[in-house]
């Protein structure tokens, strides 16, 4: 990875400066700062996370999009949090969800039945798609 500019003045006039537990040290000469590399880390799609938050919000819990989406429900956790996001009560209807393939949801969807009395939306899942249906609890 090269460094190009400074993090704290974003001058491009930086030079070596020794090396700190193995990592380079860098010296801007025009404010004099000294900085290391940032560890980048493992990146997500946002793709992802934005599947996860919606998710979250149609009432999943974590280990549920961690089964469904592969990523740590600590993760999630973690997102929900930073994002500040609050799951609205849901205190007459339940989600089910069902992950099917394009042929399977439309043999679902054929099916006038299975669509009356609840409420559903469709979202796109990498190469699938899932279903989230809300019914009403029996009382």
């Amino acid at each position: 990875m090269e460094i190009v500019a400074c993090p704290k003045c974003q001058s491009d006039s930086i030079v070596k400066s020794g090396v700190i537990k193995d990592r380079q040290r860098y010296l801007c000469k025009k404010c004099n700062y000294y900085f290391t590399v940032n560890k980048l880390g493992k990146k997500i799609d946002s793709y992802y996370v934005t599947k996860a938050l919606q998710l979250f919000l149609e009432g999943l819990s974590f280990r549920e999009i961690e089964r469904i989406i592969g990523v740590s429900h600590v993760t999630i956790s973690n997102w929900v949090k930073e994002y500040k996001v609050t799951k609205p009560n849901h205190t007459d209807y339940h989600p089910t969800y069902k992950i099917y393939n394009h042929m399977e949801l439309v043999e679902f969807l054929k099916n006038k039945d299975q669509l009356k009395g609840a409420g559903m939306i469709i979202t796109e899942l990498g190469d699938k798609f899932m279903l989230i249906k809300w019914e009403r609890f029996k009382d």
